[in-house]
């Protein structure tokens, strides 16, 4: 049975359905969306951006906290609550990080742009094929 699920989240509508489908297939599972923040860019802007950040922590939830609204928007369409997680650094490593705490993690197939997807590398496809849980992967 699963119990736990992990939602990573990144504003885009590919993890909006992740979330969607996890809310409609889990419905008494605890759901947790994780939203990784300061990620690599071409210029390294996220990423520099956060640790020059007087308060890092505060810094990185509040980047995190549009994400985490409209997730809770949207388990609120399913009468549903859940957790919100930040995680600073490279997206596929800060969800394997935390996968084994779960039951399966359910991500969105693609996000960003070409050039961030080519740049940054298929989040998704390194957690499917590294995960120590399930992955369920949404289109």
């Amino acid at each position: 049975m699963i119990s736990r699920v992990l939602v990573p989240m990144d504003g885009s509508e590919m993890a909006e359905h992740a979330l969607e489908f996890a809310l409609e297939n889990y419905p008494n599972a605890e759901i947790t969306v994780l939203t990784i923040v300061g990620e690599p860019s071409g210029m390294m802007g996220n990423a520099v951006g956060l640790a020059l950040e007087e308060d890092f922590e505060e810094a990185a939830n509040e980047r995190a906290k549009k994400v985490h609204d409209r997730a809770r928007e949207l388990a609120a369409e399913y009468d549903a609550d859940l957790d919100t997680v930040v995680a600073v650094g490279r997206p596929a490593r800060a969800i394997l990080n935390r996968a084994e705490d779960y039951d399966t993690v359910v991500i969105g197939s693609h996000s960003g742009s070409l050039a961030d997807r080519l740049f940054v590398g298929n989040v998704a496809e390194t957690v499917f094929r590294r995960s120590p849980v399930p992955v369920t992967t949404i289109r």
